[in-house]
């Protein structure tokens, strides 16, 4: 099962030229844009999360400093015996409680926990081993910082007022003296919030920013789509009169060209050949009469057969001279320009060498019916009495070159529209071949220059030169 592609126009292909770099160029623009956004968001986030718990860290240290002091005066003097003295130290520390969840802990190294104000449950009772939902350890963790003079130490420990778990900070000290670990620890599930809101802001934003771009995006394209659509439609406007005036040029030379042969098939071989009828017409009746005249009659018959087998030979050349696809164009301008001053008197020179066939068809034939067409223009309008006619190869080419020493006309007053049918098929055949018609008013006269480009300059037979190389036919 064959399966058809849609045909990529040069609308389309217009359209996609266009558009694919704008939209490879805005999406690259949106990544790189994203990238930057989303880099500089969570920079900017990492910082605020640190500086955040920095200062959450120094206010535990700042609660720890203000329990040590609170118990100096009755640690610093007492043995480690002295369990008097320890419990006026943990009666004092139960009592410390701030906010609706901060409160100070005691930890015996053992693992015994001595002060809970807000989880009163854990008190008396050894947690050695403890670790939180995710398994980290958490009172053996504590007593290890303590012993090592303190640090700080983060977990998931249950909040008093909702019971669930939370991600906790905790600082701790040992005194040693006693062998217990003494803490407090502040909950930052609200930081934690605080920074997932200002990423998700973060992300509102990036996305925000990707639909702005994406609108703009489509703004353009669209803009390019109207915009293209608009030339096409203007362009296939411009192409239809273009055509329709074409076709009509066509239609019109069809025209012209059929009347000048009807004009000529009845004004020369059908005049030819009614005399030719008359003739043998006469030539029957003097026969049958035993008329001695006959023989005459039938010579002059035959002469005059003779004449319309010219005329219609003439016509066949001048409709397609064989002459053009035998021998090339240099003789068949040559036959022209003799055929040409024979039936005007106006004296036409040729100058030209043996192309011996080394221009292509198409350039053959444009600049023959050049050359029929500027001298039918100098016949009927120019009032010349001399034409020259010059063909040259050279290194970009070939030109002809036709000039006259007639009354000429202003080619500029009204351009190569404003004129005859006949220079616009002039300057059409040259356009199609890549080429160039120049028309020049002299001083007196007129200038016809039409070049054909070296594309159409064949190599002789046998040669392998490049086409550069052979340039120049004289």
């Amino acid at each position: 099962m064959m399966r058809l592609r849609p045909e990529l126009t040069y609308a389309r292909k217009l359209f996609l030229l266009a558009t694919l770099p704008l939209i490879l160029s805005v999406a690259a623009i949106a990544a790189v844009v994203a990238h930057q956004s989303n880099s500089m968001s969570d920079r900017e986030i990492a910082e605020l999360e640190e500086q955040i718990l920095t200062a959450k860290r120094q206010e535990l240290q700042n609660y720890l400093q203000l329990a040590r002091n609170s118990i100096t005066a009755d640690y610093s003097p007492a043995p480690p015996d002295d369990e008097a003295a320890k419990l006026k130290v943990t009666q004092t520390l139960a009592a410390m409680t701030y906010g609706t969840e901060g409160y100070f802990f005691v930890y015996e190294y053992d693992g015994t926990n001595l002060v809970a104000p807000r989880q009163t449950d854990l008190i008396t009772r050894n947690w050695a081993g403890l670790t939180d939902s995710e398994g980290t350890p958490v009172v053996d963790e504590l007593i290890r910082l303590a012993r090592q003079g303190g640090g700080y130490h983060e977990f998931l420990w249950p909040k008093p007022s909702t019971n669930e778990e939370a991600q906790m900070i905790s600082y701790v000290i040992g005194l040693q003296d006693w062998q217990w670990a003494i803490g407090t620890g502040v909950f930052i599930d609200d930081v934690l919030r605080s920074v997932a809101a200002a990423r998700a802001e973060v992300q509102t934003r990036v996305h925000r920013t990707f639909a702005y771009i994406g609108a703009i995006t489509m703004a353009a394209v669209l803009l390019v789509f109207m915009s293209g659509v608009t030339i096409t439609i203007r362009e296939r406007r411009l192409a239809d009169a273009k055509l329709k005036d074409l076709t009509q040029r066509i239609f019109d030379t069809q025209e012209e060209e059929r009347g000048r042969v009807a004009r000529e098939l009845h004004d020369g071989i059908s005049q030819i050949l009614v005399g030719v009828r008359y003739a043998m017409e006469l030539a029957r009746r003097q026969l049958k009469a035993g008329d001695p005249k006959a023989p005459a009659s039938l010579d002059r018959s035959f002469d005059m057969l003779g004449g319309a087998l010219t005329e219609v030979r003439r016509i066949s050349r001048d409709l397609r001279p064989g002459v053009l696809d035998d021998l090339g164009l240099g003789p068949a301008l040559q036959a022209l320009a003799e055929e040409f001053e024979k039936r005007t008197g106006i004296k036409t020179e040729l100058e030209t060498v043996v192309f011996r066939n080394r221009l292509d068809e198409e350039a053959r034939i444009a600049l023959f019916r050049i050359a029929q067409e500027a001298l039918t223009n100098i016949e009927r309008h120019a009032g010349a009495t001399e034409v020259s006619i010059e063909l040259a190869g050279h290194r970009t080419g070939a030109t002809l070159l036709i000039c006259d020493n007639g009354r000429g006309f202003d080619i500029s007053a009204r351009g190569m529209a404003g004129h005859g049918i006949g220079l616009r098929n002039m300057a059409e055949r040259m356009e199609q071949l890549d080429g160039t018609l120049k028309i020049t008013q002299r001083s007196p006269g007129t200038s016809i220059d039409a070049t054909v480009p070296l594309k159409h300059i064949l190599p002789p037979a046998g040669s392998n030169r490049p086409r550069s190389e052979i340039g120049n036919a004289r």
